[in-house]
């Protein structure tokens, strides 16, 4: 699909990171932009940066987690834009819980945001690009989409966008209405993923970090903070749109991992870590991390 003016895209999640990158690389093409996110006053800044592009945008502040808001979001775009032609189900969260002993509205509000909120995307926008005559969905997922290891609730719901985003690849080549389909899976980038409990939606209060993140949080934002820029990811995105590819993988280190992982599966072999996970200490030494910070906290439960 060309990204060409009068056109309009909506983009979730797009307050900051790689929804606002993907609205403003939209925006640059011509096109129209429906951000949505749950942040208000983060969504009407960046809503109004967007416009200085010298188009039309729609800010509607979105809990992607509930499906009558998502709903409301595609009945706004109609109502403003009359049709819409690219869909990004972007928005996404990761929690810092103890999978296994915190509390289980880690997972829920993981899954609320990283699965549901794409089926709810998907839900509320397929039909009015059908009726629209066609159009493209981008469904952002992850490199732990393709590989765990980041942690259990986000990796659950990141496969999770990888497998129904490839079936609904499936189901479209059979759709009499051409709709391209396109699954994102990077691995680190400079966004604010891991303060996104600010955002915090779940039952009660925000839990308390696992040990693991204790141990290992700031090499991860380290990463992070050193990683690829949003606007890149937004390039390798408007590039998967035109060419409508499914696959929008930008790094190739990761994907290696990805790879050696499906091999082990090939050998029908046990899981291993990986030896190296780009912009991280060597695995031995995030042993040797976490076991000393045990040694220091005896009694710590060490998931």
């Amino acid at each position: 699909m060309e990204l060409e003016a009068g056109k309009v895209a909506v983009v979730t999640g797009a307050a900051s990171g790689i929804g606002f990158a993907l609205a403003d690389r939209f925006a640059q093409a011509g096109m129209h932009v429906v951000l949505a996110d749950i942040e208000a006053d983060a969504l009407d800044a960046a809503a109004q940066r967007i416009a200085e592009r010298g188009v039309e945008t729609l800010a509607v502040v979105t809990d992607v987690s509930n499906e009558s808001a998502v709903q409301a979001l595609a009945a706004a775009a109609v109502e403003r834009f009359g049709s819409v032609q690219l869909v990004c189900n972007n928005a996404g969260v990761v929690s810092k819980a103890d999978a296994w002993a915190g509390p289980l509205a880690g997972w829920e509000w993981v899954m609320g945001v990283n699965f549901w909120g794409i089926v709810h995307g998907i839900r509320a926008f397929l039909p009015v690009l059908m009726e629209g005559g066609g159009g493209h969905i981008v469904n952002t997922a992850s490199i732990a989409g393709l590989m765990p290891g980041f942690g259990a609730s986000y990796d659950a719901s990141k496969h999770a966008v990888v497998a129904l985003t490839e079936d609904l690849f499936l189901d479209m080549r059979l759709s009499p209405v051409p709709i391209g389909v396109s699954v994102l899976c990077p691995g680190w980038v400079r966004t604010e993923l891991m303060t996104s409990e600010r955002n915090w939606t779940g039952g009660g209060a925000v839990p308390d970090d696992s040990m693991t993140f204790a141990v290992i949080g700031h090499h991860v934002e380290r990463a992070l903070a050193e990683a690829t820029t949003p606007a890149a990811i937004a390039d390798a995105v408007a590039d998967a749109v035109v060419e409508n590819r499914f696959w929008v993988l930008p790094h190739d280190d990761f994907l290696d991992l990805a790879v050696a992982r499906w091999e082990l599966i090939a050998q029908k072999l046990d899981p291993e870590p990986a030896e190296q996970v780009p912009g991280l200490p060597s695995a031995d030494e995030m042993l040797t991390e976490a076991l000393a910070a045990l040694e220091a906290t005896p009694d710590a439960d060490p998931t």
